[in-house]
């Protein structure tokens, strides 16, 4: 195994938790977003998964299953879709509001600060990590070039 797939790997997190961070700075921005009578913002959530086994980055599995080959080894992080969460949007009583339906109710968007913030913490800690392995990579391979001297 070379250093390559190993800082490609780190790389497709990186990429991966950036866009994550993303997501959740703009569900912040829209905590009050309300767009019409009865229809507001819907919070967005981040769905990843394993990268398809055709990606340029390849590492063995540490305990796969060897009959697997090729398959069976790991490809890094891939977004695979940017998603509306479908929890219920809250209802606020403002009945002076102008977006406020005939009950005196305004649709607000289903987006909790707090659990936006404990999501941003755990994106930057992923990511954090990731750079630490990336570095690490890095590291032992000037470390080798280095005695290769």
């Amino acid at each position: 195994m070379g250093m390559y797939p190993a800082l490609g790997i780190s790389a497709t997190g990186l990429a991966a938790q950036r866009l994550r961070m993303d997501v959740i700075a703009n569900n912040l921005a829209n905590v009050d977003s309300t767009t019409g009578v009865g229809e507001a913002y819907r919070r967005k959530v981040v769905v990843m998964g394993e990268a398809p086994g055709g990606m340029q980055f390849r590492i063995p599995r540490p305990t796969g299953d060897a009959s697997a080959g090729a398959a069976g080894d790991l490809h890094g992080v891939d977004v695979q879709a940017i998603a509306e969460d479908q929890t219920a949007l809250r209802r606020v009583y403002e009945p002076g509001n102008p977006l406020a339906d005939q009950f005196g109710y305004v649709t607000k968007p289903n987006v909790n600060p707090v659990t936006e913030m404990v999501d941003m913490v755990a994106a930057s800690r992923s990511y954090q990590s990731n750079v630490t392995a990336y570095e690490a990579t890095k590291n032992m391979a000037k470390e080798a070039l280095r005695l290769l001297r």
